[in-house]
């Protein structure tokens, strides 16, 4: 029954110099051999001190693990042959966007062209999830339903709760950076595939787009594959954790289409009130109170975290993804990669350097040293 909801995940990691701990702009250096290792599932981003994998069209959550944890092991070593390092968090702790490299791509410079420091600026890196839907208004009606869920997850995976050297005082400062963007947050729910469209159509015809792609909600039906994409994520630091996420956006998805089938109602809400619950989300992930929109009173996140839990307990069986998704559990109690970078932070006497450190090591957690056994 739920073969359609296939999925993809991409992430976008960090290229640091081990020895200073700062980013270094070395895309260049591990693309060509990564392109032999992996083909088109690593590519560069503007930034020359990020690399992006993503993993082909999986037919279920384990596949995606190992692909996933495939892409994390080659882009290492590679990383590591020139004397480099990986790390997946949203922010680096320091280093400045105003030192980075911009990658030498014709897409690349019209970017910075249209939206100058804006796009100079966008240090963050992030984690994209995709769940196969082919039909083009289901995709709206569970994007529609699915939105109310978006603050929850982003409070389980915030990574980026340092930026240029300071501490923020949030938990996902990746979100706040990200609004500078055009066309971002969370998105107005739309009647149908016909009216999301007709949306699209009018930016194209008054030139503010040239596609789709440059619409970069938290949620959209992506433009090319026959995907729902969720980019609210910060990147999790370790790989399960990314893998327990993609595992919950599938069955929030798989559980809203059942829904749909048996035409049982699902309370839309209006996208301010949903944009509320993802401040507190990024403010205070774990440890803040979300409002239950539906009893209009604040929660703890994690009673909340906690309830979408059982609400997706059905299908969870069917997509046989229930040690991945009981992973969830252990975030909860262990906390996010921003609560643990905030610990070590607080414990070194406000240094950055054992930050770093920690987040290399999270990085390859249940990722082997050989990539090809």
């Amino acid at each position: 029954m739920f073969e359609q909801f296939t999925l993809g995940i991409e992430e976008e990691f960090q290229i640091v110099d081990p020895q200073t701990r700062e980013l270094k702009s070395h895309v260049s250096e591990i693309l060509e051999e990564g392109k032999m290792l992996l083909g088109e599932k690593i590519k560069p981003e503007m930034i020359q001190s990020m690399i992006e994998v993503g993993t082909g069209v999986c037919a279920n959550i384990q596949e995606a693990r190992e692909d996933i944890i495939k892409l994390r092991c080659v882009i290492s070593m590679l990383a590591r042959k020139k004397d480099m390092e990986i790390v997946a968090a949203s922010t680096h702790p320091f280093s400045k966007w105003s030192d980075q490299k911009i990658f030498d791509d014709e897409r690349y410079e019209f970017l910075v062209e249209e939206l100058q420091m804006v796009a100079r600026s966008l240090l963050i890196f992030g984690l994209h999830v995709h769940v196969g839907i082919a039909d083009k208004d289901r995709q709206i009606h569970l994007m529609n339903a699915a939105r109310y869920f978006l603050p929850h997850v982003l409070a389980m995976t915030t990574s980026s709760p340092f930026w240029l050297g300071h501490n923020t005082g949030l938990k996902s400062y990746r979100s706040e950076v990200f609004k500078k963007f055009p066309r971002t947050d969370i998105p107005d729910h739309f009647d149908s595939h016909a009216s999301y469209q007709s949306y699209v159509d009018l930016l194209i015809k008054m030139n503010c787009i040239d596609n789709a792609k440059k619409i970069y909600w938290d949620i959209r039906p992506h433009p090319f594959f026959p995907t729902l994409e969720f980019r609210v994520c910060d990147i999790p630091t370790r790989v399960d954790d990314t893998i327990a996420v993609a595992a919950l956006f599938q069955a929030i998805i798989a559980k809203l289409n059942q829904m749909l089938d048996k035409n049982w109602g699902f309370r839309l809400y209006n996208r301010r009130l949903i944009q509320e619950n993802k401040w507190r989300a990024i403010r205070y992930g774990l440890e803040g109170k979300l409002l239950d929109l539906g009893k209009q009173k604040e929660v703890p996140v994690k009673d909340l975290i906690y309830e979408l839990l059982d609400f997706v307990d059905d299908v969870v069986d069917e997509l046989d993804s229930r040690k991945e998704i009981e992973h969830i559990h252990t975030i909860l109690a262990r906390g996010t990669s921003a609560d643990e970078q905030l610990k070590v932070y607080a414990e070194s006497g406000d240094d950055f350097l054992p930050v770093v450190d920690m987040l290399i090591k999270n990085t390859l957690e249940n990722v082997p040293e050989n990539c090809f056994d």
